[in-house]
């Protein structure tokens, strides 16, 4: 028991809840011992020199003496390596069918013994000892995978084959064999099972690259020099940089270098460890050294894919190969309030009146778990909530909608409707013996359906008929790393417990980093085929890639103070570089009161977020803006109506982050890549193509520094020109923060009539702009039409021409040098 266990052990065990939590670590600890695999002595294989190779559609299969590397580039350019005959399918991360091969794309044989495969975008060679380079057709290297060890036990059928690798080192330790063994394989596909043996792979990029994504990760976005766990985990305290790992991890990277932006993407869902060293460069005199990365991963198979191009061409590749983000709903645009500690109805309602007589906009109230029965999930505390359905009802009229939390624990208790109606089809997860595996979670002890059988997922979507009946237009996933409490040890499910997999069948390593990720395809499916006529509003504390195909997520909980703070604009920027691009922070922190400085500059911040929401503890104080005095509150109002000004903006972000993948928030190097100062630029960012927004990230900050990319911005309060690449000193009185806008840009915001029209900002001279509408479309599934505006100067006159059409359609107010300040 280490120090960490030691103190909550301490914390817990003096109460009911908690003694029920020491018994489930034990029962998951003796769960383990009986139902994993015990680990002996183990060898460490490579793939040996290469034997020859089979050419394929899209590429080919290069065989070396003790395993083989499967090469397919897809049509849209993204490649696919697999290993020891792992295939791209099945995959919870793409969308569905693997894309088709590129019939262009050859194997031929390279001058050195080795292979490789010519496309149009993209070069892969294949060293005669396995060595893998990514390059651009002006042969720039962007990645070079060194070859692959793998670790596998000694006897049995794998160990035979590790016998033909003499002189390798032998290790043991943790990771690696399943009790199912390894799949047999013909001659030239020896190797690893994809579930028996971890391995390590290691990369090198260029000197002068950055690392960004890996998921959620609160230091960052640029990840630094470090070791980052690949586990879904709930902190289970106050989030701040430093933490690791939190609720979402990914084995997505996002590297950027001066030859050229790449996404790479490991396709494996098990526990793992990343460890990242950027490079240095030589100052000229040749000698850089690259930066590295290595990957090792406790089992599974070892396969990925490449997506290369600009950062706009490799996150629309990315979502072309793991699905389209969820569209929310307009109103999930708004603002949303949310505390755990709504004690009634009525107070449900002081809270919306109180918006309501200060004339700030409120688009949802969110109820936590204190709105069940007992913490009982698909029930209603009628006590405090005696009709939900009126109230829903009464707020909707309003315009103001409810959410309603779900946790996927379900009180084991036989008379419960949710855990009969579970345990009649077999819903939950068991453990090595067959008998359900029990944890500890807000309602007592639990079970945990196994949202990787399509059977449950079918089952589980019918019961958000109850959250409709009540009135909820919403929900959001909670608890689903999948989190069970203990005092000692994971606070999770047993590794051994046992999941369908959608038929392969499997234990909990491999399937606890998708759990998340297949309950919001459950929940998403459900409220699709219940509600078709809506378009679902679902967002998760944790997931994997591909979970943005199902909707977002917020960022956990952060702890209350100016790290805090930090840390969310750090959380928000590196999921929409994995692809997921709808997220945001509770608002204020989690955990404790805020001073009214910090809850100023974080709602300012939140505000500019595609998830804005106040949320706290129920220990942690209110969240209300009035809350914190006048002044706060003042300014407070300004960002909201900022915000709601804005909606036709954010509407058209949305809907462009649906089509290409592009995220809403952006960082300063979003069209620049090569700009090295922009690339370590960490406390700004772009809100789409157009705006820049430099949020006060410090106590008592009134000015401060923004780093500006190429071009003209505008400060949008005083309307004064600033030219860049460079560096400018603004102020930001509480008041506001600084936000510029780019010359020319053309965006939709909300006019004084309530309608639509075009913000214009004046191009410089001799320069143009332009900017995309697709506002509109309700909450269906109307796509409205994308619209095409483009920007010049004239005889010192702003003109403003939608594509293929006479008329703008819209009225149009210039701002800037050539318009009113």
């Amino acid at each position: 028991m280490d120090r960490h266990d030691l103190v909550r052990w301490l914390k817990v065990t003096g109460t009911a809840q908690g003694r029920r939590s020491a018994r489930s670590a034990w029962r998951r600890r003796r769960a383990d011992a009986v139902g994993l695999p015990r680990r002996g002595a183990e060898r460490a294989r490579v793939p040996g020199p290469a034997l020859g190779a089979e050419p394929q559609p899209g590429g080919g299969v290069v065989r070396f003496a003790r395993s083989s590397l499967r090469v397919r580039v897809a049509v849209g350019g993204a490649v696919f390596c697999g290993w020891d005959g792992a295939e791209p399918e099945p995959s919870y991360a793409l969308a569905g069918p693997c894309p088709e091969a590129d019939a262009r794309a050859v194997l031929e044989p390279d001058t050195d013994g080795g292979w490789r495969v010519v496309s149009e975008r993209l070069l892969v060679a294949v060293s005669r000892h396995g060595a893998v380079e990514v390059r651009t057709p002006g042969g720039l290297v962007l990645r070079r995978d060194l070859p692959p060890r793998w670790w596998e036990p000694v006897s049995g059928d794998s160990g035979g084959r590790a016998e033909g690798a003499r002189g390798a080192e032998t290790e043991t330790g943790a990771g690696g064999a399943d009790e199912r063994g390894a799949p047999e394989r013909g001659a030239g596909e020896g190797g690893a099972s994809s579930v028996g043996a971890r391995w390590v792979q290691r990369s090198e990029v260029a000197a002068d690259a950055r690392f960004f994504g890996l998921g959620g990760r609160a230091s960052g976005p640029r990840l630094r020099d470090g070791s980052y766990r690949l586990w879904n985990t709930d902190p289970g305290g106050a989030v701040e940089p430093g933490d690791d790992p939190l609720y979402i991890t990914m084995p997505v990277q996002l590297v950027v270098a001066d030859a050229g932006t790449h996404l790479v993407f490991h396709d494996n869902p098990w526990d793992g460890r990343v460890r990242l060293r950027e490079g240095e460069e030589g100052a000229g005199s040749g000698h850089d050294r690259p930066g590295t990365c290595e990957l090792r991963m406790d089992g599974g198979p070892l396969r990925y894919w490449v997506v290369a191009g600009t950062p706009a061409r490799v996150l629309h590749g990315w979502t072309a190969l793991t699905g389209s983000p969820a569209l929310p709903p307009r109103w999930a645009l708004g603002h949303h309030h949310a505390r755990w500690g709504f004690g009634s109805a009525d107070e449900v309602r002081r809270v919306v009146a109180g918006y309501r007589e200060r004339g700030l906009p409120l688009s949802a109230v969110h109820l936590d778990i204190d709105h069940f029965r007992d913490h009982r999930v698909f029930t209603v505390d009628t006590d405090r909530f005696p009709d939900l359905p009126g109230l829903a009802a009464e707020l909707r009229a309003d315009g103001v909608r409810l959410v309603s939390i779900i946790d996927p624990g379900v009180k084991a208790e036989p008379g419960e409707a949710v855990y009969d109606s579970g345990s009649a089809v077999g819903a939950f997860v068991r453990d090595a013996r067959g008998r359900e595996v029990r944890g500890v979670v807000w309602p007592g002890e639990a079970v945990f359906p196994d949202f990787t059988d399509p059977r449950v997922r079918k089952w589980w979507g019918e019961l958000y008929a109850e959250r409709l009946a009540q009135g909820f237009s919403g929900v959001w996933h909670d608890m689903n790393e999948p989190v069970s409490f203990a005092a000692f040890g994971e606070p999770t499910l047993p590794r051994s417990a046992r999941h369908v997999l959608e038929g392969r069948g499997g234990d909990h390593r491999e399937a606890h980093n998708v759990y998340a990720l297949t309950m919001a395809r459950a929940g998403y499916e459900g409220l699709r085929e219940l509600r078709p006529q809506e378009r679902p509003f679902l967002f998760s504390r944790s997931g994997w890639a591909g979970m943005q195909r199902y909707g977002g997520s917020w960022s956990g909980d952060l702890t209350t103070g100016w790290p805090g703070l930090r840390a969310s604009l750090s959380l928000v920027m590196g999921l929409g570089l994995c692809g997921v691009p709808y997220s945001g922070p509770d608002t204020g922190g989690f955990t404790g009161s805020p001073s009214p400085e910090l809850y100023l500059r974080w709602f300012q911040l939140a505000s500019w977020f595609p998830l804005f929401r106040t949320h706290s503890a129920i220990w942690a104080g209110r969240r209300e803006p009035w809350e914190f005095g006048p002044e706060v509150l003042e300014h407070a109002a300004g960002a909201l109506r900022e915000r709601e000004r804005l909606m036709p903006y954010f509407e058209t972000l949305a809907r462009l982050a649906q089509l290409t993948g592009a995220p809403y928030v952006r960082p300063l190097w979003w069209s620049a890549p090569r700009d090295r100062a922009l690339r370590d630029c960490e406390d700004a960012f772009l809100l789409g193509d157009a705006l820049l927004v430099a949020p006060v990230l410090r106590r008592g900050g009134t000015r401060r520094a923004v780093r500006l990319p190429r071009g003209r911005w505008y400060d949008t309060t005083t309307g004064t020109a600033y030219e860049g690449p460079g560096q400018v000193l603004l102020d930001a009185p509480l008041s506001r923060i600084p936000v510029l806008a780019r010359a020319g840009a053309v965006f939709p915001v909300t006019g004084p009539d309530g309608g639509v029209e075009l913000e214009v900002w004046a191009p410089a001279p001799g320069r143009t702009g332009s900017g995309l509408v697709m506002a509109g479309g309700g909450d269906g599934w109307e796509r409205p039409t994308l619209e095409r505006f483009n920007s010049r100067l004239t005889d010192g006159r702003v003109v403003v021409e939608r594509q293929g059409a006479d008329e703008v359609g819209y009225p149009v107010r210039v701002r800037g040098a050539a318009g009113s300040p």
